[in-house]
């Protein structure tokens, strides 16, 4: 039996001598061109189509909102005077406001319930599976369908019930008062979203120990405390995670809000969105452009500052 020595076990296939750094160098460099070819066969025909079917058609609305096109025909050059208008138009500013108003509320709903409901079945309770299962099942079904079906009871069944027990706030329908009429979107919106983030936090929570927990069970932290100096902490990055999808999917709230109530009472719960999609079909096109090219640039201010504000508490956690 013979022995093998290191210089036998490490050697260079070309040479069939000792393999020196440069060859293993070599070697793992032609691994890595050898990656490179899939690695394009997939990224390209990606980037084609993202910047066929979306950088080129939003580089080309921008350049239309600094004209007077109207959607078809000719068109002249009109500079920033579009974006001069939406400054004093008062529908747009309070569009602008309902939006963020209703972003930033729903959130907080939206969170606050799905965190709770998270907690409460990530503890040993029966039937916890079969009540995620329900739970996820408003993530499934379309807006619109959910929006016309709340829409009826909101018109009927709610005053109906409040008549018959003489409860008179809501005897009319709530989508016919302007000061109330975006609560109901809010109730829906978060009825329709609280499962997608009751899956991220539940993710979340299956990947505390359960040491932690019972090593402060040991010192005597129960309850709040627990939630307070563990749960919260270490879910920092699923509630950031959380916070910007929610923020980003209501600034663009569409079809809840045409199925509820089309922007009205009036124009008292008409979004940015909707603003926009009524500008396309009414002969607005370039002046509606100029209005989505700027909720494009405060969408994502507002995407970049959650990410700084959170990226030193992220990098902590992790």
């Amino acid at each position: 039996m013979t022995m093998q020595t290191p210089l036998a076990r490490d050697t260079d296939p070309a040479t069939s001598g000792p393999a020196t750094a440069a060859s293993r160098t070599h070697r793992r460099v032609g691994s890595l061109h050898r990656t490179e070819g899939m690695y394009y066969f997939f990224l390209v025909p990606a980037l084609v189509l993202f910047t066929a079917f979306v950088v080129a058609p939003a580089c080309v609305g921008i350049f239309y909102s600094f004209t007077d096109y109207l959607g078809f025909g000719a068109w002249k050059f009109l500079g920033v005077e579009n974006y001069r208008a939406l400054v004093s138009d008062p529908s747009i500013i309070a569009s602008y406001g309902f939006t963020l108003g209703f972003a930033v509320v729903t959130v907080i709903v939206t969170q606050v319930i799905a965190l709770a409901l998270a907690i409460a079945l990530a503890k040993r309770i029966r039937f916890a599976a079969g009540l995620r299962s329900i739970f996820v099942i408003p993530m499934v079904i379309s807006g619109i369908i959910v929006a016309y079906v709340f829409n009826f009871l909101f018109s009927n069944t709610v005053p109906a019930l409040a008549t018959s027990v003489g409860f008179g706030p809501l005897e009319q329908s709530i989508l016919g008062d302007p000061n109330l009429a975006w609560l109901a979107i809010v109730i829906v919106s978060a009825w329709q979203t609280v499962p997608g983030a009751l899956l991220i936090y539940t993710a979340g929570l299956t990947s505390i120990p359960e040491d932690l927990y019972e090593a402060s069970a040991l010192d005597g932290a129960t309850g709040w405390k627990q939630l307070r100096a563990i749960t919260l902490p270490l879910l920092g990055g699923f509630i950031v995670i959380n916070t910007v999808l929610g923020v980003k999917g209501y600034l663009g709230a569409y079809d809840v809000i045409v199925g509820l109530t089309n922007g009205g009472p009036g124009s008292a719960t008409s979004s940015v969105a909707m603003t926009i999609f009524g500008g396309f079909t009414g002969g607005d096109y370039a002046y509606q452009m100029a209005n989505a090219t700027v909720f494009f640039i405060i969408t994502v201010l507002i995407s970049v500052l959650q990410l700084a504000a959170t990226r030193g508490r992220n990098l902590r956690l992790a």
